[in-house]
């Protein structure tokens, strides 16, 4: 197997990781909402 081949890339497996990346971002961001905090550590406090 030469390291070219190995450092080859297929469109479908470049699609997925920029997809993944962009999920990542978009939950990143939703972080920076202290809004969505508060709403999440409710939820997770109704819970108990």
């Amino acid at each position: 197997m030469s390291t070219r081949h190995a450092l080859a890339r297929s469109p479908a497996r470049l699609m997925g990781m920029a997809l993944a990346a962009l999920a990542l971002a978009l939950v990143f961001a939703l972080y920076t909402r202290g809004d969505f905090l508060v709403s999440l550590a409710n939820q997770l406090w109704a819970c108990f």
